[in-house]
């Protein structure tokens, strides 16, 4: 059957506007991107590519001149999540679990970008009485970012489950409270009803500097060893609209850590610099000693991916980590798991 020139025209229109086909239209991409970040030592890639304007840098090279880049810090990944799935930011960082739910909720329209780090997550405690997370009570407040849905709350749950059994994965869920990191230290530290904390470097270690204070559980216990914790995200239609920005900033995040692990004490100051509060030896040490992997290759995800497809909170199970990152050329060559 054949169509005459306007019925054709009419029929792609419509098979556009469901969605059935991609019109390929010449456009402009965006002049300007809004990124979310928080302060955490291993975002320090952001902090370094905020610094240096490494974005611009790239941008520039890749036929864009004059970009803008405004950084964004919000206190938790739900708001960055509305922020992000709203248009309001083009990037943002996520744990993995809030990457693996944005995947199978949008059926891969949101995905990965990069891995930002990979390090050992801790679970302190000023209790002199719980020397594992059996002996938490109700009379004990664990401090979280966000409960139930922040990295260190699910692994809380991988945690349960591994102790309980999976019928009580949420059982220690009732005694955790939203806090951000620097808000749940001062809570530990001030002897507030709030007597514990799962958090990362250099919170942690600075937890452990006070009398009384002690490790309950690390991450290293469920996951087998350090794993990623803060992930890059975008939205495929952000990606195909603007290949050349998208590519920017993937390279100007492979420049930011090679920049950290070339030059640590650099690394160290920008971060002083940026996230007060830290004394030089603090955050070196931990940059020096590598307790903190900088990294764009994802560590330890299919993990995550496993317990929640488990436990009925994802839908879809991948295949691999490949199935949730965008495969572009600089990710897909690398070894993840």
């Amino acid at each position: 059957m054949k169509f005459s020139s306007a019925e054709f025209a009419l029929r792609w229109v419509v098979l556009a506007l469901a969605g059935l086909v991609v019109p390929v239209v010449a456009c402009a991409e965006v002049t300007s991107i809004n990124i979310g970040r928080s302060y955490s030592l291993g975002q320090l890639p952001a902090i370094i590519m905020e610094k240096y304007k490494l974005i611009e840098k790239h941008a520039a090279a890749g036929g864009i001149p004059d970009l803008k880049v405004q950084w964004h810090t919000f206190a938790g990944a739900a708001a960055e999540n509305d922020a992000l799935l709203s248009g309001s930011v083009h990037f943002t960082l996520n744990g993995v679990p809030g990457l693996l739910i944005l995947w199978d909720k949008t059926q891969g329209q949101v995905r990965g970008v990069a891995a930002c780090d990979a390090e050992s997550m801790f679970l302190n405690t000023r209790n002199p009485n719980v020397r594992s997370i059996a002996d938490f009570t109700d009379k004990d407040k664990i401090a979280v970012p966000a409960v139930r849905v922040s990295v260190t709350a699910i692994q809380l749950q991988m945690a349960a489950a591994k102790t309980f059994g999976e019928k009580d994965l949420r059982r220690l869920d009732p005694f955790t409270v939203s806090l951000s990191n620097p808000d749940g230290m001062a809570a530990i530290l001030a002897n507030t009803e709030v007597n514990s904390h799962f958090t990362v470097e250099p919170y942690s270690a600075r937890e452990l500097k006070v009398t009384g204070v002690h490790t309950v559980l690390r991450s290293d216990d469920t996951l087998g060893g350090q794993g990623t914790l803060n992930v890059f995200i975008a939205t495929e239609k952000f990606r195909a609209e603007n290949p050349k920005v998208y590519h920017a900033f993937v390279q100007a995040l492979k420049e930011a850590d090679e920049m950290i692990n070339r030059d640590k004490k650099a690394a160290t100051e920008a971060y002083i610099e940026t996230a007060k509060g830290f004394s030089f030896d603090e955050i070196h040490s931990v940059i020096d000693q590598k307790k903190i992997q900088f990294s764009m290759a994802p560590v330890q995800t299919m993990k995550y991916a496993e317990f929640l497809h488990r436990i009925g909170t994802i839908k879809t199970m991948p295949k691999s980590w490949k199935d949730y990152f965008f495969q572009d050329p600089e990710i897909a060559k690398l070894s993840g798991s």
